[in-house]
């Protein structure tokens, strides 16, 4: 009988009576197919119960002096650690209403008094058998989830490497850095953090969004690959014509990831938001960005985060035709324009946090060239 059950090795069975004769009866009938452990009480169950190797099916008398089945069964399903285990309950109360109290706590069968060996041996098997398939497709589904989660990992790894790739490819054509994207990410996520922790916009800024405003930021210019090196490495100033071409790596961003989303079966929120902050990071507040000179809430959310993140950095760091700000001037400059250049709520949020902007520039300052 204990090779029909294919198991690799003995089931466990804890057999709970608090009459001795009943408790040999149910030992002598089950120790040849499987392993037994025996409680004379309620409190002896429940510590045999727990105790590793955890029992893989519990035989349960009702009736027991102290703490009686029901109890018992109610406390082991109350126990994560218990809750699996399948109890029969042992019992000479053959009404309805005790039945269904058993149901009630937990118990998978009930077994009358005096009791049938075949009967025994049948449900015992049968329960054993349910378990056994159940722990099986436990387990299948904690390894599939586990190797979804795998996959997924490695798949958001990938596209973060991705992203990175094409953004540096962009920044480095503009004689930037890498480390202009790590800034930029970071002062993104923390004035945006800022902000949600300020009670504005909560419904908005959820730490889904937050994470993909944080890796849709270094796609901000991915629009500067397609602008000609002799305007994008310029070392003087721009004339207006060659200024106009330069503005168009908004345009020329946005409909790259467009073509990206044309791709998908299904919207991005991913790709949207980085469509969003390559298409309006040079928006101003009172109108006069560019490229479509749109003005205030009209100006997407994450575009007026990276209007402010961009332009710091920008300002603090060096250039061929300018040596860079401190961060003291920075500041000054940013505040100077609030209600023009930049949403003035976020200017106020920006005041508050400035420090941890000067925090991020130093982590990720650019090295010195040689």
């Amino acid at each position: 009988m204990a090779d029909a059950l294919d198991f690799t090795e003995k089931p466990s069975v804890l057999i709970v009576d608090d009459t001795p004769e009943n408790l040999t009866l149910m030992n002598g009938l089950l120790k040849d197919v499987y392993r037994t452990r025996v409680a004379n009480n309620g409190e002896r169950a429940l510590k045999l119960a727990a105790t590793d190797p955890l029992p893989d099916i519990i035989l349960l008398d009702i009736m027991m002096p102290g703490i009686d089945g029901y109890e018992v069964c109610r406390r082991l399903k109350a126990d994560p650690l218990t809750a699996d285990i399948p109890v029969i309950f042992l019992t000479a109360k053959t009404q309805i209403e005790d039945e269904q109290a058993g149901f009630d706590v937990g118990c998978v069968d009930y077994i009358t008094k005096p009791i049938s060996p075949p009967i025994v041996m049948a449900r015992v098997k049968t329960q054993l058998i349910l378990k056994h398939a159940r722990d099986f497709l436990r387990d299948q589904n904690a390894f599939l989830e586990s190797e979804v989660q795998k996959r997924t990992r490695e798949v958001q790894v990938v596209q973060d490497v991705t992203i990175m790739a094409m953004a540096s490819l962009a920044e480095t054509r503009d004689n930037e850095t890498g480390n202009h994207i790590r800034r930029t990410q970071g002062y993104v996520r923390l004035l945006a953090t800022s902000l949600k922790e300020s009670g504005r916009m909560a419904d908005i800024l959820t730490d889904e969004f937050i994470e993909i405003l944080y890796k849709s930021a270094p796609l901000h210019d991915i629009g500067k690959v397609g602008i000609p090196d002799y305007i994008l490495l310029k070392q003087g100033r721009l004339t207006p014509e060659e200024f106009e071409v330069m503005k168009t790596h908004t345009t020329l961003g946005r409909d790259a990831i467009l073509a990206a989303e044309a791709l998908l079966d299904t919207p991005s929120s991913f790709l949207e938001t980085a469509r969003d902050i390559a298409y309006g990071h040079q928006e101003k507040w009172d109108g006069s960005g560019y490229p479509r000179g749109i003005a205030g809430e009209q100006i997407p959310l994450s575009a007026r985060l990276m209007a402010v993140a961009d332009v710091y950095d920008a300002l603090i760091s060096e250039r061929p035709y300018k040596k860079p700000f401190s961060h003291e001037e920075a500041v000054d400059l940013i505040v100077k324009g609030s209600g023009s250049h930049f949403d003035p709520e976020l200017v106020e949020r920006f005041k508050n946090i400035a420090d941890q902007f000067r925090i991020i520039a130093e982590q990720y300052k650019d090295a010195k060239s040689a």
